[in-house]
């Protein structure tokens, strides 16, 4: 049988807390977390490693809250919840809703010649650039025969010389024995770094005991992001009641599901980083603003002006966040990624199912638990700001939280998955009136004594607010 989670998840959720910097005052708050693993069909503890940093998460927030003046609280964590988180979008109710989940053709594993299999992705731009490598039809059996007249590895260096999606197999063996996965080994699955100085700068907003006071009361964060980590990083910020600007740009495409799944508790402007008055509309927002999120290709803010220590320096401060999939130092660090490339480097998929039929854990692991570390990042940015001061740079990507998630143990091969369904989350769906109509969808997860989470605002179509704070 699995380990009982009752210890270790508590534990995981102590040494994430550790790792930045919170000492462990033990009977500050009380934490409880629910249940355990197997319930995604994985031998991978994603449901117990979930609830672990949503657990640190809650912990961060009621740390902020006694910051404020608040009492400490009373946190509980579900398992089988949190596991549901991990494929929240699957969850949304509402009228009209349509996802085609058999994806596309220039996503998906295939064999190369060199027998080694390659996971391409042509999410959004990177469709055309993998056909054209290709030379063939957006077909699955065309570009099964165009991939097996490749080696595996030289068509993942073809395809990050043409800055498209895709990577190669990897065992976890060949992956740590690799530059970059050596780079990532180097560093915490949450880093937080120091910008520069800036004067000492408390909390914003409300003390407890006054009237709308949150744990994030007045955090003012901006959200460029976009599929799934980043947004769900603000989107974790925003329940425990951030004011959160989602900034998208307006030829960018979009995922509807994915939309209406992280933009709960936000409002959404377009703003065309093209155009110089719309540059300069970003930097009187980041000049009032304390958290600036971004998820885009490493290198296309900087070139506009907004890189971390441009940031810093428009803003000192500002706690700047980074989130990418292959990690920010090394070799792949320049490189575009998703989910299942992230599952595909780094031995996930690999150990989750095998050489001879590999395929990926079903929930989007390393996406939505990535997002709840930078949200934890910030956090803990937040209180260290208070006490060090400083501007402070908080960095998270897919590749180091899987590298994460597979360093903790397993379940038993003999546990069968225990599995959810809407009747078992039904304490978690919460039901809101939005532009798409009546919606019900699974609301956040950790239980707080004193400062529910919530989300304040159903999620808001991309551009329907102006580019300003309120």
């Amino acid at each position: 049988m699995a380990t009982p989670s009752a210890i270790e998840p508590a534990s995981w959720t102590r040494d994430l807390l550790a790792s930045l910097g919170r000492a462990d005052i033990s009977n500050q708050h009380a934490l409880q977390i629910i249940g355990h693993d197997p319930v995604i069909a994985t031998r991978f503890r994603a449901g117990e490693a979930a609830a672990a940093v949503l657990a640190a998460n809650a912990i961060a927030a009621a740390d902020l809250w006694c910051a404020r003046g608040g009492r400490p609280q009373r946190i509980e964590v579900d398992v089988r919840a949190a596991a549901a988180s991990l494929v929240s979008f699957a969850y949304l109710r509402y009228q009209g809703a349509s996802f085609d989940r058999r994806g596309n053709a220039t996503t998906a594993l295939y064999r190369a010649r060199d027998g080694r299999w390659i996971h391409l992705h042509g999410g959004f731009s990177s469709r055309e650039g993998t056909l054209a490598l290709l030379k063939c039809d957006d077909d699955a059996g065309a570009i099964a025969n165009a991939v097996a007249s490749w080696d595996a590895q030289s068509l993942e260096d073809a395809l990050a010389e043409r800055g498209v999606c895709g990577v190669k197999l990897r065992s976890a063996d060949e992956w740590r024995a690799q530059p970059q996965g050596i780079a990532l080994a180097q560093v915490p699955v949450v880093e937080i770094l120091r910008l520069g100085d800036a004067r000492p700068e408390p909390l914003p907003g409300p003390r407890a005991g006054e009237r709308g006071a949150r744990p994030l009361s007045g955090v003012r964060v901006l959200d460029l992001t976009r599929v799934l980590a980043g947004p769900t990083c603000a989107r974790t910020l925003a329940e425990h009641g951030a004011e959160v600007l989602h900034v998208r740009g307006p030829k960018l495409p979009s995922i509807e599901p994915f939309v209406i799944d992280t933009n709960p508790g936000k409002r959404s402007c377009f703003l065309d980083l093209d155009r110089n008055e719309d540059v300069e509309r970003m930097r009187a927002l980041v000049r009032d603003a304390h958290v600036f999120s971004q998820g885009y290709r490493p290198g296309a803010l900087a070139r506009r002006g907004f890189s971390p220590e441009g940031l810093a320096e428009m803003r000192p401060g500002i706690i700047a966040v980074s989130i990418d999939c292959y990690g920010h130092e090394g070799p792949f660090a320049d490189r575009p990624g998703w989910e299942q490339l992230a599952q595909t480097v780094t031995g996930m998929a690999h150990e989750h199912a095998g050489d001879e039929h590999p395929a990926l854990v079903p929930a989007a692991i390393n996406d939505y638990t990535t997002g709840y570390l930078g949200a934890l990042g910030v956090m803990c940015a937040l209180a260290r700001r208070t006490t060090e001061c400083g501007s402070w740079h908080v960095r998270v990507s897919l590749a180091r939280t899987a590298m994460w998630i597979m360093s903790l143990p397993r379940t038993s091969p003999d546990d069968k998955p225990g599995g959810f369904d809407m009747a078992s989350i039904a304490p978690w769906i919460i039901e809101m009136n939005t532009a798409w109509g009546p919606l019900t969808r699974l609301g956040p997860i950790a239980r707080m004594s004193e400062t529910p989470p919530r989300w304040d605002l159903p999620p808001a179509p991309l551009g329907s607010d102006p580019a300003a704070w309120r």
